[in-house]
């Protein structure tokens, strides 16, 4: 049995510590409730050695946290380990998805995706310093405020810090069969806008042509190219605000998603050639933020059976495989050093009004990250 099977892991006193960030909603578009987040994460990350440094936000949106633990060799290339605080959950989410436990499953936005994963991972490391277990490489946490619309305003600060360590790891949720993530697809988003001609829709319908339906036509076209290679969907349209006005002007979020570079490229292409259905509306596509293909490589496969042999003396198994979703992991992956994501919880419906997780998983998660923590060199 692997060593780290004795560390103290308790299911309740997770639970305990996981519900406070579950509890404060923090949706990617409100700064300041990000921004709550970071205090609390800040504050646990504090409590349990770490020194912490604020990064400000940019772009209107929240801050981000760099909090790195003691260790003899500070200086020298380690562990990152990489999570984002943000949710997709409005606040409010609550009253609909309250913090509840039935079970074996626990509900709450954002439990999931991806607080569960990033408070194991701070949890494990709480548990080597209370028994003192000295990892061999200096870790460093990066708590970030925005991947949930791509990064947009934290990319760079990513691939810097990743650039100073040797491995990186990502405790987004576990695959459906408990496993990990060693690639992920390519993912482009598009912003769109449609304009027409006003008039008043009661007394002169037939002078203005509406931007709304421009719209309608387009979002067809655009989900009707999807494919076996590339997919295409609109997620988010706004549009009009009187109803006895013909819109002039419509405006909607695209994203595109292959599992292949050369087929997000042909995707791109498609979309940024599309046009107007006539010559009374007009129609205009802009490329917004693109996530690049991740593929494993020798060096993140050589990580993967490091932590499949963890997983094993610890007595579970996790398959890996490439994914689609996104995250941060695709930029570092891409750049080609040796990334592990998929390592959180176990737990379904991210994303909706029953996110949750399961229960069972949180020990043996949370066993199979100190375990990656102490044995990484």
């Amino acid at each position: 049995m692997h060593p780290i099977a004795a560390l103290a892991f308790d299911t309740d006193a997770m639970l305990a510590g996981l519900r406070p960030w579950v509890e404060c909603e923090s949706p990617t578009f409100d700064a300041g409730a990000v921004n709550r987040m970071m205090d609390l994460a800040t504050r646990d990350l504090i409590l349990a050695g770490a020194r912490t440094e604020r990064i400000a936000g940019r772009m209107g949106l929240g801050d981000c946290v760099r909090a790195t633990f003691p260790h003899p060799r500070q200086n020298q290339p380690g562990i990152l380990v990489m999570g984002h605080l943000d949710t997709v959950h409005p606040i409010g989410t609550l009253e609909k998805l309250p913090w509840r436990r039935d079970g074996d499953t626990v509900w709450g936005p954002g439990i999931c995706d991806m607080k569960g994963g990033n408070y194991i991972a701070l949890e494990a490391i709480r548990q080597l310093a209370h028994r003192e277990i000295e990892t061999k490489l200096p870790i460093t946490f990066l708590l970030t405020s925005d991947e949930e619309i791509g990064s947009p305003s934290t990319r760079d600060l990513i691939e810097a810090e990743a650039r100073r360590h040797r491995y990186v790891l990502v405790p987004e949720p576990a695959r459906p069969d408990g496993g990990v993530v060693t690639g992920r697809y390519a993912i482009a988003r598009f912003n769109l806008e449609a304009t027409g001609r006003p008039s008043h829709a009661g007394a002169q319908l037939a002078k203005g042509r509406s931007a709304i339906r421009e719209m309608a036509r387009k979002l067809i076209e655009i989900e009707d190219m999807t494919g076996d290679d590339c997919t295409f969907s609109v997620g988010v349209i706004h549009g009009g605000r009187w109803v006895n006005c013909v819109t002039t002007t419509c405006q909607a979020e695209a994203l595109s998603m292959a599992k292949r570079q050369d087929d997000l490229d042909r995707g791109v292409a498609q979309m940024l050639a599309l046009g107007a259905s006539s010559n009374d509306v007009g129609f205009r596509v802009t490329r917004g933020v693109t996530r690049p293909v991740w593929e494993p490589d020798s060096r993140t496969m050589a990580l993967w059976r490091t932590a499949s042999d963890i997983a094993g003396q610890l007595g579970f198994e996790i398959p890996h495989q490439s994914s689609g979703g996104g995250s941060d992991g695709n930029f570092t992956g891409a750049m080609g050093i040796p990334t592990l994501d998929g390592l959180g919880l176990q737990g379904a419906d991210m994303h909706t009004l029953n996110e949750h997780i399961d229960v069972r998983s949180l020990v043996p998660r949370a066993r199979l990250l100190a375990g990656l923590l102490t044995e990484l060199a």
